[in-house]
Order: structure tokens, then sequence, then C-alpha cells
């Protein structure tokens, strides 16, 4: 299975990701944001947290105009898989691969801290590994987390169910605690918090490696 994490200057969270997937058994690529073309045979990308472009004008908007952007647009348009995490799901909002925006925290401050998430759905490559309702520990780390859409988004991401995470406690206003969402063909996963940076002994947890062990096993036998 082959994964390929995307790199914007500013990007602080591409290596966690490329050891999560590696550790899962992916093989991994890492494209520059100045490429205009994935490497061929890929299953994944993963878009990684970090400030791309130091989140000048808004979180991700300058990011998603970026050549590598365009085949991440074509990759998820053709049926492909797109993981966002953090900065990446910023990213992936603006591009319009999912619905919704990131705004500033509710209570205007970074917020940098392991939390509570409950998985909403099994219903997806990216969270077939947890059990529907079960609670998992996953760090966040962001500015802009604040999830918002509109009264008719809000109510078809719940009818499809497409929250894939919602934060236990709320630590940054998201409407209806959201921490996750999927795309209406389930195969694009946008989320703040981090679930690399739980994916290991030595992180102090690893709630978040069978996100990456189930999407690898899965994909790899596609």
């Amino acid at each position: 299975m082959h994964a390929a994490i995307v790199v914007f200057p500013g990007s602080n969270c591409d290596r966690d990701l490329k050891v999560a997937f590696e550790n899962a058994g992916a093989k991994v690529s890492m494209v520059w944001h100045k490429d205009t073309e994935m490497p061929a045979g890929v299953d994944v990308i993963g878009v990684p947290g970090g400030f791309s472009f130091g989140d000048y004008l808004r979180c991700g908007a300058i990011a998603a105009n970026s050549p590598i952007c365009r085949s991440v647009v074509k990759h998820a348009e053709a049926g492909g898989y797109v993981l966002g995490v953090c900065n990446g799901f910023q990213v992936l909002t603006e591009t319009g691969l999912l619905p919704g925006i990131l705004l500033r925290n509710a209570g205007l401050k970074y917020v940098c801290k392991a939390l509570d998430l409950k998985v909403e759905t099994s219903e997806s490559v990216y969270t077939s590994g947890y059990e529907a309702g079960s609670t998992i520990t996953v760090p966040i780390a962001h500015h802009d987390g604040n999830y918002f859409a509109d009264a008719e988004t809000l109510e078809r991401l719940n009818a499809q169910d497409r929250v894939a995470f919602r934060y236990v406690e709320n630590p940054n206003g998201s409407q209806q605690d959201i921490a996750g969402i999927l795309s209406e063909n389930r195969r694009v996963l946008g989320m703040m918090p981090h679930p690399e940076r739980m994916a290991e002994t030595t992180h102090g947890g690893t709630d978040g490696a069978a996100l990456f062990r189930t999407l690898v096993d899965q994909l790899a036998h596609a």
C-alpha cells in the first residue's frame, strides 16, 4: 500500500505522519507542494498538520491553491483516499473536498493537549478499527480548530453518518462538538486531532495507531 505525504512550507507534522504510515506497513513518498503530479500507484494522500505558508490569509488557503493540491483534488474526485490532519483538515475545506470551515478557537487561544474523542462511526476505512460509541485519547494542537458549517450542511453530515469524531469536552467551540468529518463517498477524512501523535507507546498511548493500521490493511487488500 502506497501513501503520499504532501509537504508545504510550514508543515511540521509531515514526518510524524510518514512514520505512522510506515509503522502500519505502508510505503511512503514525500511530495513537495510545487510538484504537479502524485507518484504512480498512490493509494492514499496524507495532508499533514503545521502552519502551511505561515497561515497567511486563512489557514490552509494558500496551500489549497498550490500546484500539488490540484493533484490531490483530482485523486479524490477519481475515488482516491485522502487524510487531512489539523492544518490538513483546513486545507481540505479550502479545496472544497470537505464542507464547512475551521474558524479561530472560541477562546482565542492556541490549545495543545491530549483529550478524549468519541468515535461516531465505524463505517469508513479510517474508523473501522474502532467501535462506534467508544472513546479514544488523541492530542490536539491548533489555534483555528473551531468547525463551522451552515445548518443544512450539519443536518446532512448527521443524516449521512459522516461525523467521524466528536470531542467529549469541546476545546474550541466547534459546532456540535465536531472533531472530524468524512466526505460523501467516505474516502476523504479531515480531523483536527493528531492520531499520528498517539500511535506509539513512547507517545504515551497508542489510540491513534488503529486508524493507520486498518486504513493500510484495508487498502492493501482492496
